[in-house]
């Protein structure tokens, strides 16, 4: 029989409570021992994963959650959890999988989610977080899916990202990200999947776009980015590389061959 910490068995009581449990579509019966409990694995005397997903959570996540040191798989994908996200979050060392996609959150994306070195998969979308996205997230060095399309992010994508070697997925697309995207995207030898869809991104698109040999999909367009694509950057662009000019018009950028495009990026 497992038997959970009184610290543990407080954060998942917090949980319940906080995001009225008593509504839940697979509710809880807190008399029962935990390891009956809806969702939740335990291993060792250690919560290692809650998934509530789409069982009509309410409410807040509580600072407790930090109380959960031994997590390593989070989802609360599709409910209606609101207000922000306790920087708490940055205690669970151990997690690996995190999704608090298709929620009502709102405020920024904390910047202790840097502290989440095991992290391989990171999906906040579907929300209303604002502000910029963390830097911090650089420092999670095993990631390999970001998603955090169809939020209010705004400011320019931290340099740090570009660091992420390990990422796959790269999904960005619907938010309010400005500036240029760098050439120093490059780096994410490891991408197969770029979406940055419908931003406000500006500049030349990077030719060193072509180096990502794993890229199998991607979706820039409807930014503001200028210039000339090559035919094969057009060609693995979902949309052809459709912007919106400063008429608010939607054009196509034009293909050019590699070499005098090259030579004007250059």
């Amino acid at each position: 029989m497992a038997n959970i910490s009184a610290a543990e068995k407080i954060a998942l009581v917090r949980l319940y409570k906080s995001t009225n449990g008593k509504n839940w579509t697979n509710k809880w019966d807190l008399k029962q021992p935990e390891t009956t409990w809806y969702g939740v694995k335990i291993q060792n005397d250690k919560v290692v994963s809650i998934d509530l997903s789409n069982n009509n959570l309410k409410g807040e996540i509580p600072s407790e959650i930090g109380n959960l040191t031994g997590l390593i798989r989070l989802n609360f994908f599709k409910n209606q959890l609101s207000g922000t996200v306790p920087a708490e979050i940055g205690k669970l060392k151990s997690l690996m999988f995190l999704n608090l996609a298709f929620n009502k959150f709102t405020g920024e994306i904390p910047a202790t989610v840097g502290e989440l070195t095991s992290l391989k998969s990171m999906e906040l979308s579907m929300n209303s977080f604002s502000g910029q996205l963390p830097a911090s997230i650089g420092k999670c060095s095993r990631l390999q899916t970001l998603a955090v399309y169809n939020n209010e992010l705004a400011g320019q994508i931290p340099t740090e990202i570009y660091k992420l070697n390990s990422l796959k997925v790269l999904l960005l697309s619907s938010n309010k990200f400005t500036g240029k995207l760098s050439r120093e995207v490059a780096n994410l030898t490891s991408l197969e999947n770029l979406s940055l869809f419908e931003n406000n991104l500006e500049g030349q698109v990077p030719f060193a776009l072509e180096k990502l040999g794993s890229l199998k999909e991607m979706n820039i367009s409807y930014n503001k980015f200028n210039g000339p694509v090559s035919h094969q950057l057009a060609q693995l662009d979902v949309m052809h590389m459709k912007m919106i000019n400063e008429q608010g018009l939607a054009v196509n950028l034009p293909v050019e061959d590699k070499t005098s495009a090259v030579a004007e990026e250059e």
